[in-house]
C-alpha cells in the first residue's frame, strides 16, 4: 500500500494501482480504496462510497480522490457518502454526492466473479461486508457439505458455500435481508428453493437445532455488536459471544470449522482466542485456531476481528 499526503490528512493509506488491477484481474470490483482514522473509501462496482465521521474528512477525501482518478484509471459513475455516527440510532443510508440521481440505487458488484446485489437506499449497510472477503474465499477453497450461516444478513457466505455444492441454512431476524439473500442466490444461477432460509433469533434457534440433532460442517458466527432478538431479547457481543459459541459447538459436526467474527472494539484478537479456547475446553472438544490471510486493502486494526476454529 502507498501513503500519500493531502493538505491536512497525512495518515491516509491508498491501495496501489497495481493492487487495483489485481482486484480487477481476480474478478473483484468491491474493495477498499483508502483508509484513514475516522474515514475510508470503498469501490463498489462503478460507484464509490466515502465513509466519514465529519464533513471535514469528507471534503478531504473527495479532494484526494480527484487527484487519483487518473492514477487508477477509474471514473466512478456516482459518488456516495455515508456518515459514521457515534450512536447506532443515528445511522442512516448513504446519500448521493455526485452523479446521476435517476440511475437505479440497486446495483451489482463482483467478488472473485461471484455476484452480489447492493442497495444504497436499503439502510446503513448496503449489502456486503468487504472485510469478510478472505473468509468467504476460505469457505470456497475448503468446501463443506452442510453450512449454517447465522446473522446471515444478505447471505454472502451462504452463496459462496452453495457454489461449492453445500447445503446451506441462513438465519437472520430480518425477512427483508433474507429476501435479498435469495436474490443473491439467483444472481449466481443458484436455486434458493434448494436451501433453507429462516427468519429467527439465532440464540433461540441453535438449541432447537441441537435438540433435533442437526450437525453442520461449517458454522458462521458473525453477530452484530448489539441487537435485539425475539421479545426484545438483548445480544451484546462482549457479553454473549461466549455463550453463542458454546451453543454452536453443540451443532458442530466432527472436524467442523467455525468462523468467530466480531466488530466489537472490546473484543480484540487475544480476547477472541481466549473465548474460543474456553468454549472448546468447556465442550470437551479439541481444535486448532487459525486466522485468514490479511487483506491488502484493510490496514492492520481495521475491519472485523476474526478467528477460524478447526475441530478435530
Amino acid at each position: 500500500m502507498e501513503s500519500y499526503a493531502s493538505p491536512s490528512v497525512s495518515d491516509s493509506l491508498w491501495i496501489s494501482a497495481t493492487q487495483w488491477k489485481a482486484f480487477e484481474s481476480a474478478g473483484t470490483n468491491a474493495h477498499r480504496v483508502c483508509s484513514l482514522s475516522g474515514a475510508w473509501i470503498e469501490r463498489l462496482g462503478q460507484d464509490l462510497l466515502i465513509n466519514h465521521q465529519t464533513p471535514t474528512l469528507l471534503t478531504h477525501l473527495v479532494w484526494e480522490w480527484k487527484q487519483r482518478e487518473a492514477y487508477y484509471g477509474f471514473s466512478p459513475v456516482r459518488i456516495f457518502n455515508r456518515s459514521l455516527p457515534l450512536r447506532n440510532a443515528d445511522r442512516s443510508a448513504p446519500t448521493l454526492l455526485e452523479g446521476d440521481n435517476s440511475l437505479p440505487f440497486e446495483t451489482v458488484v463482483c467478488e472473485s466473479h461471484v455476484r452480489f446485489s447492493l442497495d444504497f437506499l436499503a439502510g446503513y449497510s448496503v449489502g456486503l461486508f468487504l472485510d469478510q472477503r478472505a473468509n468467504r474465499a476460505l469457505l470456497r477453497e475448503q468446501p463443506a457439505k452442510r453450512v449454517l450461516n447465522t446473522f446471515s444478513y444478505t447471505c454472502s457466505f451462504s452463496v459462496v458455500a452453495a457454489l461449492t455444492g453445500a447445503q446451506t441454512l441462513s438465519v437472520d431476524l430480518s425477512r427483508k435481508s433474507l429476501d435479498r439473500g435469495r436474490s443473491n442466490f439467483e444472481l449466481n444461477a443458484l436455486d434458493p428453493s434448494l436451501h433453507r432460509f429462516l427468519a429467527d433469533d439465532v440464540q433461540e434457534l441453535l438449541p432447537r437445532l441441537a435438540r433435533r440433532k442437526e450437525l453442520f460442517d461449517a458454522i458462521i458466527l458473525d453477530p452484530p455488536t448489539f441487537s435485539r432478538g425475539n421479545k426484545g431479547r438483548r445480544f451484546r457481543a462482549e457479553e454473549n459471544l461466549q455463550s453463542l459459541l458454546d451453543i454452536a459447538l453443540e451443532v458442530a459436526a466432527p472436524q467442523a470449522r467455525i468462523l468467530l467474527s466480531t466488530n466489537c472494539t472490546k473484543l480484540n484478537a487475544p480476547e477472541l482466542e481466549r473465548i474460543a479456547r474456553f468454549s472448546l475446553k468447556t465442550a470437551r472438544r479439541n481444535g486448532t485456531l487459525h486466522c485468514s490471510k490479511p487483506l491488502p486493502d484493510f490496514p492492520p486494526g481495521t475491519g472485523s476481528t476474526t478467528l477460524w476454529i478447526h475441530l478435530r
